[in-house]
């Protein structure tokens, strides 16, 4: 520690030695004073404002000089701050934030020196500065220098085992075998070191080690949260973070992608799966829920994770007010909410060459299903031809002409919707669970008997369509509640109304009404109001609804009371109302003046030409006939099922900007409620950071790019930060996620700045990076710790020896797995369950969640592709603090328990691993030596000592003694190895 230091920590005045604002005064004022001296004008007390020196150079509320340059007794800051009197003295001390003599004293001194203010040293652009030290690693040059003026020098080089166990599980989170780790230590050569990180950094267990770290900043899980937990898709996001990981792409451009892949130029599929980073945020489906509520909470979530994750600013702070102690406002945090704002969340189905060739296939069936199907008519040709013709004949009767109308107004509550060519009408953006179509119709048409609203599904729709639901109720499905038409202001009569899917819920409710389940009974009795007439009872909770999903067609058909002339216009009011956001998404409206109108279920082309006596689509009527008659239902279901159940990529969640027709307004949200929006915010960032480029739109895309402008101050060190931190256990600036005023400041912040330009020079390359960090000889030391680095620094903040700390919860079970020689290195695809108490995720979760242990080698996949259920997360990772994807983490806790020792030796994957590897050292040893000796190396890498080979034999003996099978004797062994705190502790 300098004489500096020590003289500041002792309340001494520091002779020769100027007090530094960013070091010594700002963290004085950012602990004690900002948060009512601060930026925060709400909270602010007495007028007075510290955090910027024209503010704090003037006269307080009662006309006292707060600072005075110069003059520390005339300044009433130190007045206050030495004052004695409980009513003056500052804080105050129902705060419990009392200054220290020493801080006291700082102020005093800073005051005396001219009180001057500087920038934030994470604000300011780093800068590289010439190494102190030459002729060594630029690492080593700016610890050394650091260790020669506390008056420590660093620790020798490790061992050759201890640093190939190192290097291995930084860079690929998985030990070496015993064979592996003596190719190293046997290879004499200079550059062997050197050869061993190129080879772990090409590995492809490299990308998986890594993804781990950037999940627990996307806060990735393998469902939706809150109650209902149900599982959700977006592995291929988890996929594509280790891909792009292992090939090493530019941090930048890993980023834009993620942030705005979809806005990329030319955006290719994978763009769009990079895009699932922000779609990581909790679904909540609980019934009765407000949609846009828990969208707004998904913004908020989102505007954090950004903050953290790229900018290290607490910006989840300031939801509902300013920041009261970094210079971040209340409309500063909805401007950079303003700027993520504007995207859809769409499912992506994933197109692949493989799914396009099952596509052409599934094509190619269909035609030919349909090219057989009169050839299966019972009776031959002769018996199909009749009974064609007497279906044409009766279809005929039944049609009628129906004329498409188009609004020449469209209003509604919140949904966007927009006129298609072929006349439907199609519904995007955001829903409530009450929301009003007001459609308004002019035409040249006199005596409509009849309105017909058709409904279909669209590839842009949850689900397919043809609803906007995507929340509680039925993907893609609708429910319309009521329907209402006007003219001249008047309500018009409709007599009656019927749909071409009423048949098929009657079936479906006779069935259930027939079970003797009182349940089922009710159930049926409910669903009977589901059908168009229900649209007409003046009752929200009945209508009529349709289930989403691919080639849904179906027709409602309303009969007016008396003729109406639309020669005037008349307007129709589709309102829908359920206990979840059920809006209509795909849907077209006709109308026809014939007086037998009816729901047929005919297609519109097929009716249109029915009831014109059009034979031209004669073949296409056979079709329909064949499809549809009785005695051709089990011959035609083949066809039918085919046509609902095309080939479809791997769904995948997905951000997707709005079209600039329909951007969505942001606004500032009063206290951060919901339910309090005040004035409309125009996209932005913090207002202290350099701006957004003048000629791009303010948009995600612009500040995809901007964090990584060479302007901007915090991206390259917060990034390099992260790296170091997951390297020794502690980052050059201790809280990763905040770079602001309460923040430590950094332990070695001209290294720190000499990385972060040296990644952005390297092109963001995160390889380079590791590489550069693990071949420094800081980071080969031997963490040994001696009695005075345990007294002068005892937390390493110097690093005058290697770091030692407890292993992630992936790691320790992926290492038992490899020293067991049984993990799988397949990778990617869905999760996977490795074994578990069942009790887990039956119990205390919501309705009954099936565990079902995974078998063959997706039973000892890494844990990377666990599967993830947020209310119920992993037991073994959760026991050694792994994070449950609710929310961003930047670095985990690191606790020390029993439980983390009795699941070592009592958990199933544990005790599994223990006889995998017994029965492996059976088989490759004969001796007790040589198999004990193959156990620790499994486990440790280094042989044994002869003391520990001395304690592993008495306790084989002890073992030996209870007369067990000698693989479970060496099981019992194995699983003591696994539980040895140096088999879970970074070297």
């Amino acid at each position: 520690m300098t004489r500096h230091a020590i003289l500041l920590l002792l309340g001494l005045p520091a002779a020769g030695f100027a007090v530094d604002f960013n070091r010594d005064v700002r963290p004085v004022l950012a602990q004690h004073c900002f948060k009512c001296h601060g930026m925060d004008e709400q909270g602010r007390k007495g007028k007075l404002r510290l955090d910027l020196r024209d503010s704090a150079i003037g006269k307080g509320k009662s006309g006292e000089l707060a600072i005075v340059p110069g003059k520390p007794d005339a300044s009433e800051v130190i007045k206050r701050v030495f004052s004695a009197d409980e009513d003056e003295v500052m804080p105050p001390p129902h705060t419990k934030a009392v200054l220290t003599e020493s801080a006291k004293n700082i102020l005093k001194q800073w005051i005396a020196e001219g009180a001057p203010y500087e920038a934030h040293w994470a604000y300011v652009p780093p800068k590289q500065e010439a190494l102190p030290v030459a002729g060594v690693h630029p690492i080593d040059a700016f610890i050394r220098d650091r260790l020669k003026k506390e008056g420590l020098k660093p620790s020798a080089e490790a061992g050759r085992h201890t640093l190939v166990r190192r290097v291995y599980l930084d860079l690929t989170g998985l030990p070496p075998t015993p064979a592996e780790a003596d190719a190293f230590v046997n290879d004499k050569a200079a550059d062997a070191y050197e050869k061993l990180v190129d080879s772990l950094l090409a590995s492809k267990t490299y990308g998986e080690r890594w993804a781990r770290r950037w999940l627990d900043l996307a806060r990735y899980a393998d469902t939706n949260g809150f109650e209902k937990d149900r599982p959700r898709s977006i592995w291929p996001y988890r996929d594509w973070v280790v891909k792009a990981l292992n090939e090493d792409m530019p941090f930048d451009q890993f980023s834009i992608k993620q942030i705005a892949g979809d806005m990329l130029p030319h955006a290719t599929p994978d763009d769009l799966i990079a895009t699932g980073f922000h779609r990581n945020t909790m679904l909540n489906e609980e019934g009765g829920i407000d949609p846009n509520e828990y969208r707004f909470y998904a913004m908020v979530d989102r505007v954090g994770v950004t903050g953290t994750t790229w900018m290290g600013l607490t910006m989840n702070c300031c939801q509902c007010h300013t920041h009261k102690y970094d210079p971040i406002l209340h409309t500063d945090y909805y401007r950079t909410m303003a700027l993520l704002n504007n995207a859809s969340e769409p499912t992506y189905f994933i197109p692949t060459a493989e799914i396009e060739a099952q596509q052409k296939a599934h094509a190619e069936k269909i035609a030919k299903l349909e090219a057989e199907l009169p050839a299966k008519f019972p009776g031959g040709t002769a018996a199909m031809e009749s009974r064609f013709a007497g279906w044409m004949e009766g279809e005929a009767h039944r049609a009628s002409k129906w004329q498409v109308i188009r609004p020449v107004k469209m209003e509604t509550t919140m949904p966007h919707l927009e006129q298609q060519p072929d006349g439907f009408i199609l519904g995007s953006g955001d829903i409530s669970k009450s929301d009003v179509y007001d459609l308004s119709f002019k035409a040249p048409i006199q005596g409509v008997r009849a309105l017909r609203i058709e409904v279909t599904s669209h590839p842009s729709l949850p689900n397919n369509g043809p609803g906007l639901t995507n929340y509680e109720g039925p993907l893609g499905g609708f429910f319309l509640s009521e329907l209402q038409a006007f003219q001249n202001g008047q309500r018009m009569k409709i007599a009656g109304a019927e749909d071409t899917n009423e048949d098929e819920d009657d079936r479906i409710n006779d069935a259930a009404a027939a079970k003797p389940n009182p349940k089922a009974k009710a159930k049926a009795a409910a669903k009977k109001k589901n059908n168009a007439g229900a649209t007409l009872d003046g009752e929200m909770s009945s209508g009529w609804q349709v289930l989403g999903g691919y080639g849904v067609q179906h027709a409602a058909v309303f009969h007016f009371e008396q003729p109406v002339d639309l020669t005037n216009g008349f307007d129709l009011k589709l309102l829908f109302e359920k206990h979840f956001a059920c809006p209509l998404g795909h849907f077209r409206v006709s109308v026809t003046t014939s007086d037998h109108a009816e729901a047929t279920g005919l297609p519109p082309e097929i009716e249109e030409a029915l009831a014109s006596g059009d034979k031209s689509k004669r073949d296409a009527m056979l079709l329909c006939f064949l499809e549809t008659a009785d005695e051709m239902e089990k011959a035609a279901k083949p066809l039918l099922i085919a046509r609902k159940t095309p080939p479809r990529g791997q769904p995948t969640l997905v951000m997707e900007e709005r079209p600039a027709n329909n951007p969505r307004v942001t606004h500032r949200y009063h206290r951060g409620e919901f339910l309090q929006p005040k004035e409309e915010v125009t996209p932005g960032v913090p207002a202290f950071l350099p701006a957004l480029p003048k000629d791009a739109p303010a948009n995600r895309y612009t500040f995809a790019k901007w964090l990584f402008a060479p302007e901007n101050p915090l991206t390259a060190r917060v990034t390099v930060n992260r790296q170091w931190q997951a390297f020794f256990g502690r980052g050059i600036v201790k809280s990763l996620e905040d770079f602001g005023y309460q923040s430590d400041p950094p332990s070695h912040p001209e290294l720190l700045d000499w990385l972060a330009v040296e990644f952005v020079k390297q092109g963001w390359s995160m390889k380079k990076l590791h590489r550069l960090i693990v071949t420094s000889a800081t980071y080969k030391q031997s963490s040994r710790i001696t009695p005075e680095h345990a007294q002068k620094d005892p937390e390493n903040v110097l690093l005058a020896r290697g770091a030692r700390f407890r292993l992630d919860a992936e790691v320790i079970r992926d290492s038992a797995l490899k020293a067991a020689g049984v993990l799988s290195l397949k990778m990617g695809g869905p999760g996977v369950y490795p074994p578990q108490p069942a009790s887990v995720t039956s119990e205390g979760t919501y309705g009954k969640v099936e565990w079902t242990v995974s078998t063959g080698e997706d039973h000892f996949r890494r844990s990377l592709y666990t599967f993830t259920k947020r209310t119920a997360p992993f037991a073994m990772a959760t026991t050694f603090d792994a994070p449950t994807g609710e929310s961003c983490l930047a670095k985990r806790e690191v606790s020390n328990s029993p439980l983390q020792a009795l699941t070592l030796l009592n958990d199933q994957m544990f005790i599994e691993a223990a006889q995998a590897m017994a029965k492996q050292v059976i088989a490759e040893n004969q001796g007790d030596d040589e198999r004990l000796q193959n156990i620790f190396r499994r486990v440790a890498t280094r042989p044994a000592a002869p003391d520990e080979l001395a304690m592993l034999k008495a306790f084989l003996q002890k073992q030996r003694e209870r007369k067990v099978t000698d693989e479970a004797l060496w099981a019992d062994v194995s699983r003591a190895a696994l539980n040895l705190d140096e088999a879970i502790t970074h070297p």
